[in-house]
């Protein structure tokens, strides 16, 4: 008979994690006991007054006290000035972003702690901040599946008072910061979209707030959270409905795969003023010069602006201006009409004339010719074109919509660009954030992409390791969009069925992961990212630490060079050493090195 082994009744998750040495890729709230780290006393212990500097710290976010009753008046402002809907849509954007930021705090202060006791942080800070009282009724995950579910009772909402002290009682749920926040939170530690809803609402006259959260797809299409998000793109309301498209914001559907393969999401906030300023443009007929990096997706805004126009019924021709040979430019865009005076008239038309009623895109305009730049230039000014060969004009009724990934002012400047074709172009410029500026974006991203590339390979692969979420949002995506889209389905690809994405899935070849500093040579050889061995012939920077006083020389000596290379900023220097603002701040003054009244 075997012998009876003698285990503990209750290990903590965290424990068994660092037993077992893997991330639980499963969890749920009544698997944690109440006193759980991180507990509130210990996350108030990232909560800093720097007396006398008028700075408040949340371990490195500078925070505001704020009264309650003048983010109400800011409320009732944006309200008056915008409508329900909109402000609806920004308090829910800034309440995301804060979700965000908060759990970008767990994540760098509790490094070590596994994603339910992670998740579990969430309704403490919320609390901590002093909007709502949170309680937990429960949540649950299953990451390999990839599904999320939470409830949560909130007990005296200051939006919802605030909301009442205005307009008195609501017909609807009034809670949009804070309902944001845990969407923010929870998408960011989970690495997918997960939407909050209220379901009941002390705004409404209920005694309490209930929310509910779960997977975005998961409420359906009546989610109106998606266009707040930036997960849909808002209709035109310039024309009829029939002109937009179906199931899709992107139209032109050919199956779920192909009809999402051109869709971009986002709610980081320069990717939102894009957004923003090419729904401002769309229904009119100026001229658009979308402007950003190699793979920022400029097409894909430029269809979009298409789709969203009066012209979405008309013809959406795209053309690479670097593709078309310096030879054939001016009859690729004007067409050529040969033997007009001979009576055997060959002619073809231009993409200038095949884009007649819709629109036209010119990517890489800065790589067009000079002389065509001419010629385009009284294309779009006098909206008629002249074929080549046979000298006859043709009116073309078409928008132009250029795109550069390079600044034209400095090509115009330089002597290689049309100052007036530069100006004509330039009525409406839109700059396209690169990734790097979007990393808010990147769960949202993943996601899109996951199901995309899952759908076109026949994979069954579940989704990202924290660890993989983790690298991607080190990465510098040097080829933006573009490159996210490469590794996710590289990813897929790789990985097991069932199983998870994680790094080596993704980082392959000469590419170099900040989670996972190994690179494959080409002869299949692991060795680090850089592979300069140091000079043996240099002194070293300082003497051998011998004594409690060298040690103590040496940080201060760190914190001098570390300050002095950020040009005296401690925000900078705290990022370079990897530390937080405030404790920085406090070791400089400690050792002799800030003054008390030195700005930052």
């Amino acid at each position: 008979m075997k012998k009876k082994l003698d285990l503990p009744r209750l290990i903590s998750l965290a424990d068994a994690s660092r037993s077992t040495g893997k991330m639980l890729s499963r969890g749920a709230f009544s698997e944690l006991d109440s006193s759980a780290s991180p507990t509130l006393h210990e996350l108030t212990e990232a909560l800093h007054f720097a007396l006398g500097d008028g700075r408040i710290w949340l371990n490195d976010q500078r925070m505001v006290l704020m009264q309650s009753g003048i983010l109400g008046r800011l409320r009732q402002e944006i309200i008056e000035a915008f409508g329900i809907e909109v402000a609806k849509g920004i308090f829910m954007r800034v309440g995301y972003m804060q979700g965000v930021r908060d759990a970008e705090l767990v994540q760098r202060r509790f490094p070590r702690q596994d994603l339910t006791h992670s998740l579990a942080a969430g309704p403490r800070i919320h609390t901590l901040e002093g909007f709502v009282k949170v309680t937990t009724r429960q949540f649950q995950f299953d990451s390999q599946k990839g599904t999320y579910f939470g409830e949560f009772v909130w007990h005296d909402s200051s939006e919802a008072a605030e909301h009442i002290s205005y307009h008195g009682l609501s017909t609807e749920p009034v809670c949009w910061m804070q309902a944001g926040y845990p969407t923010g939170y929870t998408s960011t530690l989970f690495g997918r979209p997960v939407i909050f809803r209220e379901i009941e609402c002390a705004g409404m006259g209920a005694r309490q707030c209930l929310v509910v959260g779960q997977n975005a797809e998961e409420w359906g299409t009546d989610a109106p959270e998606r266009a707040y998000l930036g997960l849909e793109w808002k209709r035109s309301q310039r024309h009829s409905p029939s002109k937009q498209p179906t199931g899709s914001p992107f139209g032109n559907e050919k199956g779920d795969d192909e009809g999402t393969a051109d869709q971009i999401v986002g709610v980081s906030a320069s990717f939102l003023k894009a957004r923003f300023m090419v729904e401002k443009v769309a229904d009119t007929e100026a001229t658009v010069l979308l402007v950003g990096e190699s793979g920022v997706g400029k097409e894909v805004f430029s269809q979009q602006l298409h789709r969203l126009s009066a012209r979405a019924d008309g013809p959406f021709v795209p053309i690479n201006c670097a593709a078309i040979p310096e030879n054939l430019v001016e009859t690729e865009l004007f067409g050529v009409e040969k033997g007009a005076y001979t009576g055997a008239v060959v002619s073809r038309p231009g993409y200038f004339e095949r884009a007649s009623g819709g629109t036209i895109f010119l990517d890489e305009i800065a790589t067009l010719a000079y002389a065509a730049q001419g010629k385009l230039l009284r294309a779009i000014q006098e909206r008629q074109i002249q074929r080549v060969g046979g000298g006859r004009t043709v009116p073309v009724d078409v928008r132009v919509i250029a795109a550069c990934n390079v600044d034209l002012a400095e090509e115009v400047k330089a002597g290689r660009f049309r100052q007036d074709l530069y100006f004509r172009l330039c009525v409406f410029p839109i700059n396209i954030p690169p990734l790097r500026e979007r990393r808010d974006d990147l769960p949202f991203l993943v996601e899109h992409f996951l199901r995309l590339f899952r759908h076109r390979h026949r994979r069954t692969c579940c989704g990202l390791t924290r660890r993989a979420m983790d690298a991607l949002l080190a990465y510098e995506f040097p080829g933006n969009i573009r490159e996210l889209q490469n590794l996710i389905e590289r990813g897929v690809i790789f990985a097991e069925p069932e199983g998870l994405i994680d790094v080596q899935h993704m980082f392959l070849g000469q590419e170099a992961s900040p989670a996972f500093p190994q690179i494959l040579s080409e002869d299949g050889r692991i060795r680090p990212r850089s592979s300069a061995a140091p000079d043996q012939t240099q002194p070293l920077d300082h003497a051998p630490i011998t004594s409690a006083d060298d040690v103590v020389e040496v940080e201060r000596n760190l914190y001098a060079e570390a300050f002095r290379a950020a040009g005296g900023n401690i925000s900078s220097a705290a990022r370079q050493l990897g530390m937080s603002r405030a404790k920085l701040e406090y070791r400089l003054r400690k050792m002799g090195l800030l003054a008390r009244t030195s700005p930052d």
